[in-house]
This record gives C-alpha cells, sequence and structure tokens, in this order.
C-alpha cells in the first residue's frame, strides 16, 4: 500500500507514524514508574535521653522526612545515649541512630555483636563536654573533683565514656575517686541546682537547651579541659584518636561563661544503619538531613553546622552504599 502513495503521500505518513511514536513514549514515561522505587515501610530511629540534643533533633528530622519520604512510618525511641544506641542498630532493634565517632570505635574495639554490620550515613555535627560547677564553687580543674559527687551520664550514654576517660586522664579513678552519680542531661542540672551534686559532665552540640536553660537560672560556669588533658586522652590510643581540642565560644553560655571562651574537648556526632538498610531509603535519609539543615538549625542550633562537604566522612564506620549514592548525585 505505501508502494502506491505518492513520494509526497509517504513522506507525510511517514512524519505523523513518528510523531504518534514520540507521543506514545511521553504517554510511557509519564504512566511508568522509572528509576528508584519509592522507599516505604516503617523504621525506628534510637534518640537520646528527654531534653538532649538527639532526642530534639530526632522530633524534627522526623518532620523532614514526613515530608520528602511520606510512604515512610518513623518511631522514635528515647535512650541513654550513644552506647546503647548502637547496641540497639547493631542488634535490628532500631534502623537508625545518632552516636559519637568514639563510641563507634570502642563498640568495634570491643566487637560487640553486630560491630561489623554498622554502617555511616552522615557526619552530622561534633558534641563538646561541658563540666558544669555552680559558679560559687572552688572547682578549678578535673582533678578538683576528687571525693566529690559527680554526674556522669547514664551507663548506656557516650557521656559516661567521655567522663570516665577524661577523670582517668586527670588521674582519677572513676569507680574510686569520685562518687559517681549516674544520670542524664534531664535530670543533672536540677540536681546540681538542688546540691546533690557537685559537678556534672555533660556532652552534646552547642548550646545543649537543658544547660542553657539552667545557666539562666542558677548560677554556674565551665570547667576547662586543656589541651594538655586532651593529649593524654590520645595516648590511651584506639578510639581516643577521635577526639580534639576544641573551644567553647565565649556566646555559648553568656551568663556561665562571663564572655570568656572555655577549652575542651570535642568529637563528631555520626548518623548511622547497618549494611542490610536498603539503600534507596538510606539514600532517602541521607538527603532529608542535608536539605533539612537550615529547617532545624533554627531551632536546634548544633544542626546548623552539618556540612554537605564534610557529611561524607563517617569514620571509623564504612560508608553505606544508599550513602553514597546520594553524595555522588550532588558532587559537583
Amino acid at each position: 500500500m505505501l508502494a502506491s502513495l505518492s513520494r509526497a503521500a509517504r513522506r507525510r505518513l511517514l512524519a505523523l507514524s513518528a510523531a504518534l511514536l514520540a507521543v506514545c513514549g511521553v504517554l510511557v514515561w509519564w504512566l511508568v514508574p522509572f528509576g528508584s522505587p519509592v522507599p516505604s515501610g516503617s523504621v525506628t530511629f534510637s534518640t537520646g535521653v528527654p531534653t538532649g540534643v538527639y532526642q530534639r533533633y530526632g522530633k524534627l528530622l522526623k518532620e523532614a522526612l514526613a515530608e520528602d519520604l511520606p510512604e515512610v512510618s518513623i518511631e522514635l525511641t528515647d535512650s541513654e545515649g550513644s552506647q546503647q544506641n548502637l547496641a540497639r542498630v547493631a542488634s535490628g532493634e532500631a534502623d537508625f541512630t545518632v552516636a559519637t565517632a568514639d563510641a563507634v570505635a570502642q563498640y568495634q574495639r570491643e566487637r560487640k555483636p553486630g560491630f561489623e554490620r554498622l554502617r555511616g550515613c552522615a557526619r552530622l555535627y561534633d558534641d563538646y563536654v561541658q563540666l558544669v560547677v555552680r559558679k560559687g564553687s572552688s572547682l578549678r580543674k578535673v582533678r578538683d573533683l576528687r571525693g566529690l559527687r559527680v554526674g556522669v551520664g547514664q551507663p548506656g550514654s557516650g557521656v559516661r565514656l567521655i567522663a570516665d576517660r577524661v577523670l582517668a586522664a586527670a588521674g582519677l579513678a572513676p569507680v574510686r575517686d569520685v562518687e559517681a552519680v549516674s544520670a542524664g542531661i534531664n535530670t543533672m542540672p536540677a540536681r546540681l541546682e538542688s546540691g546533690d551534686l557537685d559537678a556534672f559532665f555533660w556532652s552534646g552540640g552547642l548550646p545543649t537547651d537543658a544547660v542553657q536553660k539552667l545557666s539562666d537560672r542558677f548560677e554556674v560556669r565551665l570547667i576547662p579541659l586543656d589541651a594538655t588533658l586532651v593529649d593524654r586522652l590520645h595516648d590511651v590510643g584506639d578510639s581516643t584518636r577521635h577526639y580534639r581540642t576544641a573551644v567553647i565560644p565565649a556566646d555559648a553560655y553568656a551568663k556561665a561563661q562571663d564572655g570568656q571562651p572555655v577549652e575542651t574537648l570535642a568529637v563528631a556526632n555520626l548518623l548511622v544503619t547497618t549494611a542490610e538498610a536498603d539503600p534507596d531509603l538510606v539514600e532517602g535519609f541521607t538527603r532529608t538531613v542535608i536539605r533539612s539543615r537550615d529547617v532545624i538549625g533554627s531551632k536546634v542550633h548544633p544542626a546548623q553546622l552539618v556540612d554537605l562537604r564534610t557529611a561524607v566522612y563517617t569514620e571509623p564506620l564504612p560508608l553505606h552504599e544508599g550513602a553514597r549514592r546520594y553524595y555522588r548525585s550532588v558532587k559537583p
């Protein structure tokens, strides 16, 4: 039939056929779901103690994830902190969490159950160690805590890990030379205020809301942790290499610092999951963490420090493939 048509008619017919094929192609593209599947299902995110930065960050991240991953249901669970968080994710009790790099390294070094399954999604913000005392106290150095009641965090927290190490670096045995009190940031400020504690350790982003509120209603100050103390920590090796010297800015807790910066040590926080986590889900999680930085950071200041340029460095954890896929997609 095509042969019996004139040359002009054949050209018109071929052009019409090409146009129809193009339209069909557009319809197929529109109707058939190409690309990565949309993540769905339920996941558990292990956060931290009430009033702590982990929990506040987790709540706001959940809201952001609800916008970006509407088919995923997020359940938040409180925890004692980094050490318990890692155990939960490694055992499958939780799917995602936040933990400090030193706690991760310690978990790996001790080869605790499931340590080889852990993977990193993003480096988030740094925790700063804060040793808080009443302003009128005679305490000036860590070694002055000998014989006193000191809040050292809960057993499963990253605070406990750091507090024990800082005390040891200052020549104090945590179980013999101080009265170590297991308590979280949700109770330690009130216990210091009432006189039940002489001092307490906290490790968190700046400013931590609970410490800020305490300094606003009660006169406190921060004891410095100088570079010599950090050097002694580094001498221990292994997971202590993740600590670095740092300075708490003068305006972090204005009333507690009298306009002066305070020397301390800092350690990075990591967003953690497992090797078995769905790559599409991990990619979506990681994307939301980066994109929501400013929105979350307006309410939880440490989140402002999440940086795409450094988020990829999740040492000592290998980077999850889903997170790697995201970072490659946004690489200039």
